[in-house]
């Protein structure tokens, strides 16, 4: 089955690649590996999920919100080889959890990426990850999702 399939089947939709809100580049395609830029939970050009995992939104609200910014990573991969049936394995995720005081279930919020990243690719989407509670991140997102693919 197509990768794009599989996330339509669970009810979810590959969106347009964000924008970037500063000086980079979406993605990069060195040898056959793309290495995303960090994505927050942007929908349809707004940050859905804002403040901070703890204290404004909890730790559900937290895994719905890396679940998008996976979702928004394949799109921008997409964006660079046109196809997501052309990854070959998905290699790493680093998240970034903005976390209140006292907050350390990062690596719970994060599963919300993985897990679904799991649910898309099977065992192509075996990672390695990171899962990191910081202070502050861009626009006040709650999270931010990072991933390294290897390409076919």
């Amino acid at each position: 089955m197509k990768f794009e399939e599989r996330i339509k089947e669970l009810g979810l939709e590959l969106p347009e690649a964000p924008k970037p809100v500063a000086a980079y580049v979406p993605a990069v395609l060195v040898d056959k590996y793309i290495y995303t830029s960090g994505q927050i939970p942007f929908v349809n050009g707004e940050l859905k999920f804002k403040g901070k995992i703890g204290q404004e939104l909890n730790e559900q609200e937290g895994y719905e919100a890396a679940k998008v910014c996976a979702l928004n990573c394949l799109s921008v991969i997409k964006g660079v080889i046109g196809d997501l049936d052309k990854i070959d394995q998905v290699v790493k995720v680093n998240g970034f959890v903005a976390s209140a005081a006292g907050f350390n279930m990062q690596p719970k919020v994060i599963n919300g990426a993985s897990e679904l990243i799991g649910q898309i690719f099977g065992e192509q989407g075996q990672h390695a990850r990171a899962a990191v509670g910081v202070n502050e991140l861009p626009l006040d997102a709650a999270c931010e999702v990072e991933m390294i693919v290897k390409i076919k």
